[in-house]
């Protein structure tokens, strides 16, 4: 019996931790050891598979999975930021499909969300479904950089 209320107070605390984690946003100063390469901490754009148009500022690389809701849902709000905020460019990858993308990203679960700058540098992360207010606050300094 005790084993099994021991094992309920882990389970509960490791669930409460991650549900306080889930959607903050990150810059990449703060990633906690995140083993992201080199090469692909400043190629976001190439790892897409795109190119920054002319009005392109940002790229928020999504990468989901075919059953994820959350991922769903993360694509929405990403699309209405796009309408509201101009210069914001976004990319769905499937993990199912492209697992070398979320593998040199060092990305574990879906929805992430990467934000890159035009030269393909990142610097903002959100893991699960992203809170909207934090993440336009955290790519201003980017959009409002002329």
């Amino acid at each position: 019996m005790t084993v099994l209320v021991a094992a309920l107070a882990i389970a509960t605390a490791v669930g409460l931790v991650l549900r306080r984690r889930d959607g903050r946003v990150r810059t990449t100063g703060d990633r906690g050891g995140a083993t992201a390469s080199a090469d692909a901490a400043t190629g976001g754009w190439a790892l897409a598979g795109t190119a920054p148009s002319d009005g392109d500022r940002v790229l928020l690389l999504q990468l989901s999975s075919p059953v994820c809701t959350p991922c769903r849902r993360t694509a929405e709000l990403i699309d209405d930021l796009r309408a509201r905020q101009p210069g914001v460019a976004h990319t769905e990858v499937d993990v199912a499909e492209r697992p070398e993308v979320a593998r040199a990203l060092g990305v574990l679960r879906t929805p992430t969300v990467v934000a890159f700058d035009r030269s393909g540098a990142e610097f903002v992360r959100v893991s699960g479904l992203p809170r909207a207010a934090e993440l336009e606050a955290a790519l201003a300094p980017v959009l409002d950089a002329r």
